[in-house]
């Protein structure tokens, strides 16, 4: 009986490592040995961690790719900014905006979450590089919403469907409506939260005084809320797959923009450079990666949620694409994982 449950839960086990032989069989040339070697090294690492594990890697020198459960749906949390920065930048690129133009600051541009432009005046002026910086270097969420809606929600999706990923990637949506939609979780008049509404949620601590906060503001009873908890709700946005996307076709996108396919030089280095390029911050991957890796990259959190996005030396012929993210874990948790994986990165890669 004993040995019928281990064999019961080794079945994940041979399932990933049956893909992974499948995926290099349908290959036309042979597997870089690497591939094989950290593969087992992720899964013994996703074994022993909290929560779940996604890994995609591919080294555009050997042509060498990883897969490890990156074929199915992560939720991205700001590491939308990418694209949404890249969307940008290509209408730059084809001569509508110039980097220099100024946009206003909107009561309806403001959201909670990191940076400071929500506590700003209203008609404050900023140049599109600033806010690209704002976007992707403090994770300002207001910035990332004033670009987002001078591109357009449908535009941001249309040219991530044709230039970015084939397929791959859900519906990416203002910051504002990421609130909006976990919220109509809870309940549907939340749909109509105003600006300041959704910022002062924020202050409220996440979890049963947040949803308490929620009713009050929504003038509503507890009782005729639609989740018993906040995490409830957090899990009934994510199962719709807005705001997230495979790893593959994140990593697809991290290596059109290594390779120069979606922007100018100019502006191809502008945004690895806005991602951290000549930087280091001991956390997460660049943590495992080692303080002399050139690593551009960005990070994404919410709740039980974290992901980190890059490219390894992205100005080299040898650059790597890694996207992974974790969930079901707490932030320090997720935080270790992510930086035991970049460990095991320079391990195999870079050594």
């Amino acid at each position: 009986m004993r040995k019928r449950s281990l064999l019961i839960a080794a079945l994940p086990v041979i399932a990933l490592l049956c893909g992974a032989l499948v995926w290099a069989a349908l290959r036309s040339e042979p597997e870089p040995p690497w591939v094989a070697q950290l593969q087992g090294k992720i899964l013994r690492l996703d074994q022993r961690t909290p929560g779940d594990l996604g890994v995609y890697i591919k080294h555009l020198g050997d042509g060498g790719e990883l897969d490890y459960q990156a074929g199915r749906h992560w939720y991205l949390a700001s590491a939308v900014k990418v694209p949404v920065a890249i969307a940008t930048l290509q209408r730059v690129d084809e001569g509508v905006w110039p980097l220099d133009q100024r946009l206003a600051l909107r009561n309806e541009d403001k959201v909670d979450g990191s940076g400071g432009l929500a506590w700003q005046d209203s008609g404050s002026e900023y140049d599109l590089k600033t806010l690209l910086e704002e976007m992707l270097q403090r994770s300002d969420s207001t910035a990332a919403d004033m670009l987002i809606n001078r591109v357009g929600e449908d535009e941001l999706n249309r040219r991530i469907a044709s230039s970015m990923a084939d397929q791959g990637f859900g519906r990416i949506t203002s910051l504002l409506r990421v609130r909006h939609e976990l919220y109509r979780e809870l309940h549907p008049d939340a749909a109509n939260l105003s600006n300041r509404d959704v910022i002062q949620l924020a202050s409220a601590p996440l979890g049963r005084e947040r949803v308490r906060a929620l009713a009050r503001t929504l003038d509503v009873d507890p009782s005729e809320l639609r989740a018993d908890s906040l995490e409830q709700a957090y899990q009934r946005y994510y199962a719709r797959r807005l705001n997230a996307a495979t790893l593959r076709a994140y990593g697809g996108m991290l290596e059109k923009l290594a390779r120069g396919r979606l922007l100018s030089r100019a502006n191809t280095d502008l945004l690895l450079d806005l991602m951290g390029l000549d930087e280091y911050h001991a956390y997460r991957l660049e943590a495992g990666l080692g303080k002399d890796v050139p690593f551009a990259q960005k990070t994404g959190t919410q709740f039980e949620r974290a992901c980190h996005m890059g490219i390894i030396d992205p100005k080299s012929e040898q650059a790597i694409v890694i996207a992974a993210c974790v969930e079901d874990a707490g932030q320090e948790q997720a935080a270790q994982t992510l930086e035991m994986l970049g460990s095991l990165v320079s391990d195999t890669l870079l050594r």
